[in-house]
């Protein structure tokens, strides 16, 4: 039996969420909400569990100033936006299956016994060889990681408009000039680490310009 009313509110939400352009600097989030979303973040899956990627809360003025120039998707969010985050994916040093990362998350993390760590490495390995190729580059690692990055940044998306709060996904920006400034700054070490999205949250200073537009679910979808 369904649940009309739940279905309803769930579909209200993703109906609130827009990609807010002019967030009003007067109205903070609250360290109670902002703290939900972030486990959110925590909680959210990633590909064998082994969460590849971390998290910037960004308050520092200066350097919101600096990136300013050539995150030219983010100026009215570093303008106005409560809270600015960069998440970062880590790059072949930690994602290789043969990485200490991945041994970490499978020992300390998840707890497995050595026997079952040889077993999921070994699976790990197979997958990145043959099931996904992502051995073919450097490249091809990151970019796997940041998919999972995605995951984590939906669901942040998603509280924040369950908890009324308005969002804005960020892809534009001069990727290698991002890492440099965050490398700089002291806050990533770019052999690990790059960035592969921006968000930020706040409350917004107007309403939507235009309605949300989707394609029909008949556009989208094939029943076999």
């Amino acid at each position: 039996m369904g649940n009309p009313e739940k279905n309803q509110a769930i579909l209200d939400v993703f109906q609130f969420r827009h990609a807010c352009k002019k967030f009003d600097p007067n109205k903070p989030v609250s360290d109670e909400d902002f703290d939900t979303i972030l486990q959110a973040a925590r909680l959210s899956p990633t590909s064998f569990g082994f969460e590849p990627w971390k998290m910037i809360v960004l308050t520092d003025e200066a350097i919101r100033q600096k990136l300013y120039p050539f995150a030219w998707g983010a100026r009215n969010s570093l303008d106005t936006a409560s809270r600015f985050v960069i998440l970062l994916a880590r790059k072949k040093a930690d994602t290789l299956y043969s990485a200490e990362f991945i041994a970490h998350m499978m020992r300390d993390i998840h707890h497995l016994p050595p026997e079952a760590v040889h077993q999921r490495r070994e699976r790990y390995r197979l997958f990145q060889e043959d099931d996904f190729e992502l051995l073919e580059s450097d490249r091809a690692l990151f970019d796997w990681a940041g998919k999972q990055t995605y995951i984590v940044l939906a669901n942040m998306l998603t509280v924040a408009a369950f908890l009324g709060i308005d969002s804005c996904p960020i892809e534009g920006f001069h990727r290698r000039k991002a890492d440099a400034l965050l490398a700089e700054a002291g806050l990533i070490d770019p052999d690990r680490f790059g960035v592969s999205v921006m968000a930020s949250f706040g409350y917004r200073a107007e309403p939507p310009r235009h309605e949300k537009t989707r394609q029909p679910l008949d556009e989208l979808i094939i029943w076999k």
